[in-house]
């Protein structure tokens, strides 16, 4: 039997695209996972997340089995705002939404504020999944490349220029990760924060910003979009993913009222109580700050152990930035395809995502790779490194 004749267009032009998740690789048993973008088993707090599930579930009973929860779950919104504001980001009760992880915010987002004559500006390259999820609402997405500085927004005044000279429609909205990067780990400087919020106003459109990263600082801590965004056109989304525990699902959309009321129309009740619960508890009893110093000190080490190994196992010509926070380094092999080198390094136990998923046109990451020092112990980072160093040497050289 067919199916696809039950299918609206906007449901076929979305399972045209490639399937979420394609850019996965197969891994090999034992294999050293420079591919995973999570956080170090040692640094999840696991023992103090299940005292918080037994805390919850000593006090409250059955209540946090329910629909509604338990009253924990207004707890996690409180402590998500006090956060915030510590950062500089003061948002009322109805301008912060908790959502399953940032995956959620950014889907929700996408399905309020796009359809198919909807244009997005995205980041080249850019997080591959946020990809994914917008070009499941538009075809329309538009690349603006970065450099070591984050954004070009003289770029994008040159695209925007040109877009009104044309009469063509502006962005719904310009999705950016300015701090720590994924996958190029930069961190978008002051002047181009502040241009962006500048072009935002004069050409109208809004910006979502995507801060998974934005407290895994490893000296100086950059300022949120957010926080001078006096026009409101910043939708600030965040998760706890990266600091705490990615399979609670625990992220958010701060950002104008009238927004964050349409994202919640369409979330309902699509929560993880339970979960919301447990965080709201263990938060109760954590020092957040305490923790988040130990895994910024735990990342600035492993980064400078990738480094290091970069340093002495790559041939002159691969080049990197040392980025300032979160997760990943990105690194730009010059004449090699990254997708059949990942076929060589899978063979000899090693992983890490080929360039060109994160790009709107691939063939323009066909020479960069992203590695993570989040995840791996150092030792076997250092290994990893090697091998891949040595399969670019003895191949590509």
């Amino acid at each position: 039997m067919s199916y696809n004749h039950f299918f609206p267009t906007s449901i076929k032009n979305a399972l045209s695209n490639d399937p979420p998740g394609a850019w996965i690789p197969k891994i090999p048993t034992d294999c050293i996972r420079l591919h995973r973008g999570y956080p170090a088993s040692s640094l999840v707090p696991y023992d103090e997340i299940k005292s918080a599930v037994n805390t919850l579930i000593d006090n409250e009973h059955d209540l946090p089995l329910h629909y509604l929860g338990s009253a924990q779950v207004g707890l996690l919104k409180e402590k998500i705002q006090r956060r915030l504001s510590e950062r500089g980001i003061v948002v009322k009760d109805a301008e912060l939404l908790v959502t399953s992880g940032s995956s959620q915010a950014l889907d929700l987002i996408a399905r309020t504020l796009l359809d198919q004559t909807a244009v997005v500006f995205m980041e080249a390259p850019t997080y591959m999944e946020a990809l994914e999820t917008f070009k499941n609402y538009t075809k329309q997405v538009i690349s603006v490349p970065i450099d070591e500085h984050g954004l070009k927004v003289d770029v994008l005044e040159t695209l925007l220029l040109k877009r009104k000279q044309e009469q063509l429609p502006m962005p719904r909205f310009m999705y950016t990760i300015p701090s720590f990067h994924n996958p190029s780990g930069v961190t978008m400087n002051p002047e181009r924060r502040h241009r962006l919020l500048q072009l935002a106003s004069t050409f109208d459109f809004l910006i979502v910003e995507d801060d998974a990263y934005g407290e895994l600082s490893f000296s100086e801590k950059p300022i949120p979009l957010k926080v001078t965004d006096p026009e409101q056109r910043v939708l600030h989304v965040g998760s706890l993913s990266k600091v705490v525990a990615p399979g609670m699902r625990i992220g958010w959309i701060a950002g104008a009222e009238k927004l964050v009321s349409a994202c919640n129309w369409f979330k309902k009740d699509l929560d993880h109580p339970f979960a919301q619960a447990t965080i709201g508890t263990y938060l109760q009893h954590t020092d957040l700050e305490q923790h988040i110093t130990q895994l910024r000190n735990a990342y600035r080490s492993r980064r400078d152990v990738l480094v290091a190994a970069l340093e002495q196992s790559m041939p002159e010509y691969v080049k990197w930035t040392i980025p300032g926070g979160g997760y990943f380094v990105w690194l730009h092999v010059p004449n090699v395809d990254t997708s059949l080198l990942l076929e060589k390094s899978l063979s000899e136990g090693v992983s890490f995502i080929p360039g060109k998923y994160f790009f709107l046109t691939p063939s323009e990451g066909k020479y960069y790779l992203r590695l993570s020092f989040s995840y791996e112990e150092p030792e076997r980072m250092v290994e990893g490194i090697q091998k891949i160093g040595e399969l670019i040497t003895e191949n590509y050289t």
